[in-house]
């Protein structure tokens, strides 16, 4: 038996070669799972002794999942303390992220994306990420501006933070007309089981993350009602955190505010600096974000197997207890401010009734192609199970789950917030790694952590 004898089966794969070229094999997501790409980068950022290379993750930011790429390489940068070149990566995903928005009808590009999808998988289609990637970025250049000295930088790009808060907010509510239409018993089924993963966390566009540093950056900038205003937005999502609290309760005494008398009723006093003292707040981050899962299902349809696999994630994430901090003359507990994974598994959970639908139409592709195939088998009578087989195995090997997500942020995000006397310590996380801190009146310290969990860096500036 030979390819001439199948010309059917000699299209279907030069049909997948044509897919791969249209949607770009970037390190081929269609058919290598994403997590695995990045894996020795973090692999990388978590050895005391590696250096970080970046230059092949930074030559796939032209191609198909560019965006995500960019990020990446951005966010790594950063974590190895260069915020001159992560500003670089970022603003090409920034850029990335505009193209999207500009596009004011569907391209020739995305057509053969999408069709690619429905042959393949959806890593076909360029990665476009959720809102809470975009929103993360614009958080994490503001941090490259003011690690970088450029203060009024970083306030205009957690003002951009700010304002996508609203607008995923608002793009969120207009599609949920959308997924309530496309709901089912299976649909509802996988929301339900991913609205339990993340506890509280009730969506993934409301980060207090973003929140709070936007507030700091406005009380540390001179602007202590838009700090307030942000502060409080961020004790909305996240009530419990005592130092999310005592911000308000200082920020209303100092403001006069009529909410004072409530939240010292319900808070405590408000503290305020003594005489020589300065201000040492700590932002912690803590491990890589969660990675997505692959929920495979065999079946059968007309005698012929197909397989169906979409992304999801642990039934359970890891909570992080408070970090413990010490060199600051008594131990410090950090609080837990944000759960980015919460966000992520949410993300997951609003794309689902959409990932759902390309999802049946695939299937119903794939089950047209193999009827095809099999069809023409039973004409040409001696080439039925080459048929059948060259179908099935193509159906196996392109059915894989996206998995694409931005893998180097953090996992959860911890705060601490306390007045000591002007000087130099030396602190240190859980008694590991440490690093040498100053202190100066009436200034703020701020330390940025963070642990990856074989390796803790440092990073801090005084305003």
């Amino acid at each position: 038996m030979t390819w001439n004898t199948l010309p059917h089966i000699s299209k279907l794969f030069s049909s997948l070669v044509l897919c791969m070229s249209l949607s770009g094999c970037a390190f081929n997501s269609i058919f290598i799972n994403y997590p695995s790409q990045i894996a020795p980068y973090k692999q990388q950022l978590n050895s005391p002794t590696a250096q970080l290379n970046l230059t092949e993750i930074a030559n796939e930011i032209d191609s198909n999942d560019g965006l995500l790429y960019a990020q990446e390489s951005g966010r790594m940068a950063q974590i190895n303390g260069d915020f001159t070149q992560s500003k670089t990566y970022f603003d090409q995903a920034i850029e990335a992220y505009q193209a999207f928005d500009d596009k004011a009808k569907v391209s020739i590009t995305d057509m053969s994306a999408q069709a690619s999808s429905l042959v393949l998988n959806d890593n076909a289609i360029p990665y476009r990420g959720p809102g809470y990637e975009r929103i993360m970025l614009h958080q994490y250049q503001a941090f490259n501006y003011l690690f970088s000295g450029d203060a009024q930088g970083a306030l205009v790009e957690v003002r951009r933070s700010n304002e996508l808060q609203s607008s995923e907010q608002e793009r969120y509510q207009k599609s949920q007309k959308s997924v309530q239409a496309m709901a089912n018993g299976t649909v509802d089924a996988e929301i339900d089981k991913l609205g339990k993963t993340t506890g509280s966390v009730s969506s993934s566009f409301l980060n207090a993350y973003s929140y709070y540093t936007t507030g700091l950056l406005y009380e540390l900038l001179g602007e202590p009602n838009d700090a307030f205003i942000d502060y409080r937005k961020a004790a909305q999502i996240t009530p419990d955190n005592p130092y999310l609290q005592k911000d308000l309760v200082r920020l209303a005494k100092q403001l006069s505010m009529p909410q004072y008398n409530e939240f010292k009723r319900k808070w405590g006093e408000a503290v305020l600096p003594k005489k020589d003292q300065g201000q040492v707040v700590m932002i912690i981050e803590k491990g890589f974000a969660i990675e997505k899962q692959s929920l495979t299902v065999p079946f059968t349809i007309d005698g012929n197997w197909q397989t169906v696999s979409l992304a999801t994630y642990p039934q359970r994430l890891n909570n992080v207890p408070p970090i413990q901090i010490q060199g600051l003359g008594t131990v410090l507990k950090a609080q837990p401010l944000a759960n980015i994974d919460a966000l992520a598994v949410n993300a997951l959970k609003e794309d689902l009734p959409a990932a759902l639908v390309r999802q049946a139409l695939r299937t119903y592709a794939k089950a047209e192609m193999a009827q095809s195939v099999r069809s023409e088998s039973k004409r040409r009578r001696d080439q039925i199970d080459a048929g059948a087989i060259a179908m099935q195995l193509f159906n196996v090997i392109t059915e894989q789950a996206d998995r694409r997500s931005w893998l180097t942020l953090p996992s959860q995000v911890q705060i601490a917030r306390q007045y000591v006397n002007a000087g130099t310590y030396n602190i240190s996380l859980e008694n590991r790694q440490n690093t040498s801190i100053d202190v100066k009146n009436n200034k703020t310290t701020l330390i940025w952590i963070i642990d990856t969990g074989n390796r803790t860096r440092f990073y801090s500036i005084i305003l």
